[in-house]
């Protein structure tokens, strides 16, 4: 992907709060931007998947005090899907 540079001036709290975001995220502050002007322009090169969108939204772990591996742990799904 070809790239071009460009220059923002931000407030000292917009750029705490990237940078708390980044480092939330493990991801870097460009890519941050990046992310945050393909959502405010509606224009998206790659499609996102139904995890992510869910990520994004903030519903992953939503739940409180519920096990990590809920979804993966397969003692927690032993007679799910059957009659009762």
């Amino acid at each position: 992907m070809a790239s071009h540079r460009i220059t923002v001036r931000v407030s000292q709290t917009l750029t705490a709060r990237l940078r708390n975001r980044s480092r939330a995220k493990g991801t870097t502050e460009s890519e941050l931007v990046r992310e945050a002007l393909e959502n405010y322009l509606g224009h998206s090169e790659g499609k996102r998947s139904a995890y992510e969108l869910a990520e994004e939204a903030g519903i992953i772990g939503a739940a409180r005090n519920a096990p990590k591996d809920l979804s993966t742990n397969s003692r927690y799904l032993k007679g799910f899907g059957k009659a009762k």
